[in-house]
């Protein structure tokens, strides 16, 4: 898990050299018959970058994102409105016969179909329009690291190219030294602080969801530690009442407009005697402040808070006992239907 978060950089930099021309194709397609709206479909990690996406589209795009339950195509065979849509699918290994199955329907529907794949023959992408492969390379840790992050570049990629913003394309060309320079901050103390630690929140908002989403899966599955993500504005909406004196508590602030009400819920926390950790970037270590470096671009900043945390929660894991390359009863593709 440690080597492959690490070369998360590299697969980024690889992944933007290579996919430009497919994207580009895709972008002119789009523009001349713009979607009316964008569905997303994913499960575990991939479905954590697809809540990045929806923050991301909506955002910069205008375009109303939902995601769609794999279940309601392939175990209720309900045939979903799409016509015109773009129907985006992540999957890591593209066998999931549920995605594939939905991916199917919303084909006969009418949408676009976009398959993000690090497997480039697998079924997914055998029925995409457009497939945009996330060229992690192989990824044997059952833990997804360098694939989770290359599918969150592969839609800044896309979404900037897209929409033709100077400053996000900026972020597009610094991401990969970016990645490198959060891989080198040092979060022992969140590693120190959660060694015996039972139960976790993990809070973000906005672009910042995905991360808090997938910092908690990560817990969870490396670590055996019991973890929950939550909007640093819905965990105020009943959640809050279990924390106070022993309950940790990691916020992922955004350098946006989220960023103050993020802080100001991790004081909160801290005030009732919650041990917290918040992290935004261009901090600096101290006190209950992780380090980040600074992110040209509020959209940017969730890729360089997971690659940070990869390294932490490797480290945790060992400091806990366990096996993060292979978590107890876990496959590396799990395929439902």
């Amino acid at each position: 898990m440690h080597a492959e978060a690490q070369e998360a950089a590299d697969a980024v930099a690889r992944q933007f050299a290579a996919n430009a021309p497919a994207i580009d194709a895709l972008v002119r397609r789009l523009k001349q018959a713009p979607p009316p709206f964008i569905v997303t479909c994913a499960r575990g990690s991939s479905d954590h970058a697809a809540t990045y996406g929806k923050y991301l589209f909506e955002t910069t795009l205008g375009l109303v994102t939902a995601s769609a339950s794999p279940s309601v195509g392939s175990v209720y065979a309900v045939r979903p409105h799409l016509n015109g849509a773009l129907f985006v699918a992540i999957s890591q290994s593209g066998k999931s016969p549920d995605l594939v199955r939905n991916a199917e329907i919303a084909k006969a529907a009418g949408a676009i179909v976009v398959a993000l794949v690090n497997v480039e023959d697998s079924p997914l992408a055998a029925l995409a329009d457009t497939v945009i492969p996330l060229r992690a390379g192989p990824e044997t840790s059952v833990a997804a690291t360098k694939s989770y992050l290359c599918s969150l570049a592969a839609l800044l990629q896309f979404t900037a190219r897209w929409s033709g913003d100077a400053k996000l394309l900026a972020a597009v060309d610094a991401l990969p030294d970016a990645l490198r320079a959060a891989w080198a901050q040092d979060w022992s103390p969140l590693v120190a602080g959660l060694v015996d630690a039972r139960n976790l929140f993990v809070v973000g908002r906005g672009l910042g969801l995905g991360a808090a989403q997938e910092a908690a899966l990560k817990f969870k599955e490396t670590c055996g530690l019991h973890a929950e993500a939550f909007s640093s504005a819905e965990v105020k909406h009943g959640p809050m009442a279990i924390v106070g004196p022993g309950f940790p508590v990691l916020a992922f602030a955004q350098d946006d407009d989220t960023g103050s009400g993020t802080a100001a819920v991790a004081e909160e926390f801290r005030a009732r005697g919650a041990p917290v950790w918040l992290t935004w970037p261009g901090a600096t270590a101290r006190d209950g402040v992780l380090p980040m470096p600074t992110s040209l671009h509020p959209a940017m900043t969730p890729l360089l808070a997971v690659q940070s945390f990869y390294k932490a929660v490797n480290a945790l894991a060992v400091a806990r006992g366990h096996n993060p390359d292979v978590p107890p009863h876990l496959n590396k593709v799990t395929e439902t239907v």
